[in-house]
């Protein structure tokens, strides 16, 4: 056990997150006074996460971050504003990021009409009218199709929306977006919209390759090979 850190090591600690970061925010601090490791650990995180470069180049990475922090109502994380249009990001796609996250939440909509009035209805398609609907949403916004399938991923494992989910990832594959971008975009729900939404959205992904239902590479059919192998404690 360690106890109360003295102030210097506190301006210390808080010195050294902001030279890293630019900024302090409120957890930060808390962390630096009372957990320390944690901090640690958690700045090793989010560094691979959102500050180490991956696949994706940093105006789409930003695209995916715009939308799943609107979807998620995560008001204090601006920065990633200011990265999106130090990029080249436009505010119309920004205004198409917001759009996307709005649209995610109005899905269950195209639910409700195949479910409950399906049979007032036998010709409608819950996927052909979602798909509709979005296809109209990003005409003329000249943003590739791909990172919109990625994007929307992301969000709808905020919201815990697996048939939405299921219906981007086969997207993704279909518009050729390669399976370490897809993966890199859905991390990016992660920290704004929890952490076991982010596992129950890899298992969404692993059942589907398990299934065969996407064409996956050698590594991901491994993956999904052991799906069953997979499940939490009990």
């Amino acid at each position: 056990m360690t106890g109360m850190p003295d102030a210097a090591e506190v301006e210390r600690r808080l010195a050294e997150v902001r030279a890293k970061r630019g900024y302090l925010l409120p957890h930060h601090g808390l962390l630096a006074i009372a957990a320390p490791g944690l901090l640690k650990g958690y700045d090793a995180a989010y560094t691979a996460l959102a500050l180490t470069p991956r696949l994706m180049h940093e105006r789409p990475k930003e695209f995916v971050w715009l939308a799943v922090l609107t979807a998620c109502d995560e008001a204090i994380a601006t920065h990633h504003i200011a990265k999106f249009r130090a990029a080249g990001g436009t505010d119309a796609e920004i205004e198409l990021a917001i759009r996307l996250a709005a649209f995610a939440e109005g899905a269950p909509r195209f639910a409700f009409a195949a479910e409950k009035w399906g049979h007032h209805l036998p010709a409608y398609d819950r996927a052909r009218a979602y798909r509709a609907a979005l296809d109209a949403l990003q005409a003329g916004s000249g943003v590739p199709r791909g990172l919109v399938e990625v994007t929307l991923a992301a969000v709808h494992t905020t919201r815990k929306g697996w048939w939405e989910l299921a219906l981007h990832i086969r997207g993704a594959y279909d518009e050729g977006v390669p399976e370490l971008e897809l993966a890199e975009g859905i991390s990016y729900a992660m920290f704004p919209g929890s952490i076991p939404n982010f596992v129950d959205a890899c298992g969404v992904w692993q059942g589907m390759v398990a299934r065969g239902e996407v064409a996956a590479s050698e590594a991901f059919r491994i993956w999904g090979a052991d799906a069953a192998n997979q499940a939490g404690f009990g």
